[in-house]
């Protein structure tokens, strides 16, 4: 049945509330026959207002996450936790349903408006800024990473490869975030699909890039592409030569031709790579000196061109340096530092922060994180953090 003006009239009096004090519209709300059956098909988002606006313009959210993961949300360019919350009030599902501000603008007389109640809950999906879940991206590329055109792999079909819907499909960040790990990664797309080049090939082609500059007395800082091109193109793929230019170098126009400005910071830090893979632990004198005579001519080595992929042991004699590369240790906090603290028990602000950085929130800092899962002491004047739990 449904109420009638005096009825409403009545409960507000028992309720001792003053009808000239309310709007006079009067929502009178009813289950209607399907709305416990509703419950288990709705469920409640909340939206920041930038994401509301986003769908508004007809853009798309995506959830995504393999059976064994944490939902996230992806926008085009964001990344965000799914949570559950729980709410003591019942939300109720109620289309057409008009806020007291809609009511406010039309001109109305008093008079109820009946509501059929479309379903309800008792909790409300949430959304929380998160980074980007983007250490599968590189395990997959490195399923099968790529040789050159001639290796055996190439001829076999059977080895992984992934397209850019592929990867939407199973990594856990959105698309501009995929896109520019992609980049980070060096990955590039041959035949429609994403690859890496595996690090032997790689620093194959920057040997010939580095040798042609020397033998033409180029400088490093203008290397033109098409002589480039046409030199090595006879010894490897034109596209793989310029790949190899824009990984190392950066890429400019002067009088209508293209030239490319190498690095020599990611040369060397790429030949010291290859030196220090093979090398459990390596004589830091010795590996400096090596280092220093294998790179080209009128580049300057400096361990702090190592940051992330190398660790000094200052305290061993002689001292040391090995291998450690950030993009091998674990993708959440307390497991990275569990990782950091297993290997090292006490680290200095500037040996651990390469190891840390990429950890840091949108607000957070390197500073805040070691407070939180780490414990400071002076040792012999200088500040260092150790674990604030046993580390097994």
């Amino acid at each position: 049945m449904k109420r009638t003006r005096e009825e409403v009239d009545a409960t507000l009096q028992i309720a001792k509330l003053k009808a000239a004090e309310l709007l006079p519209v009067v929502h009178c709300l009813g289950f209607g026959p399907g709305a416990g059956a509703a419950v288990g098909d709705s469920c409640l988002l909340e939206l920041e207002p930038a994401l509301c606006q986003q769908l508004e313009a007809g853009h798309s959210l995506v959830i995504r996450g393999d059976k064994d993961e944490q939902a996230v949300l992806c926008s085009k360019d964001k990344t965000y936790d799914l949570r559950i919350a729980d709410t003591s009030n019942m939300l109720l599902f109620i289309p057409g349903c008009k806020t007291p501000d809609q009511l406010k603008m039309e001109e109305t007389h008093c008079n109820i408006i009946h509501t059929e109640i479309f379903g309800f809950s008792n909790n409300y999906w949430e959304l929380r800024r998160c980074r980007p879940k983007l250490k599968k991206l590189k395990k997959l590329l490195m399923e099968n990473t790529y040789e050159g055109p001639d290796s055996q792999k190439e001829k076999d079909s059977n080895h992984s490869k992934y397209t850019t819907e592929d990867l939407l499909d199973q990594i856990q960040a959105s698309e501009e975030e995929i896109m520019t790990q992609l980049q980070v990664l060096n990955a590039c797309e041959i035949e429609g699909y994403w690859r890496i080049l595996d690090f032997d090939y790689e620093m194959k082609l920057l040997n010939h890039v580095t040798q042609l500059v020397d033998s033409e007395s180029w400088s490093f800082d203008k290397v033109p592409l098409n002589p480039c091109l046409q030199e090595l193109g006879p010894l490897e793929p034109e596209e793989m030569i310029e790949h190899c230019l824009k990984c190392y170098g950066k890429k400019y126009i002067e009088e209508g031709e293209v030239y490319f400005e190498l690095s020599a910071d990611k040369i060397c830090r790429a030949t010291a790579q290859m030196l220090l893979q093979n090398a459990v632990k390596f004589n830091l004198a010795e590996f400096q000196e090596v280092w220093q005579q294998s790179v080209p001519e009128g580049m300057i080595t400096s361990l702090d061109q190592l940051k992330g992929l190398a660790l000094v042991d200052r305290h061993s004699r002689p001292e040391i340096i090995f291998l450690l590369k950030v993009d091998d240790l674990p993708e959440d906090n307390q497991e990275r530092f569990n990782s950091l603290f297993s290997l090292r028990e006490k680290w200095t602000e500037e040996d651990i922060a390469p190891y840390i950085q990429d950890l840091c929130g949108e607000k957070q800092t390197i500073g805040a994180l070691l407070t939180k899962y780490s414990r400071s002491s002076i040792q012999n004047g200088v500040k260092v953090y150790n674990s604030r739990r046993p580390i097994s």
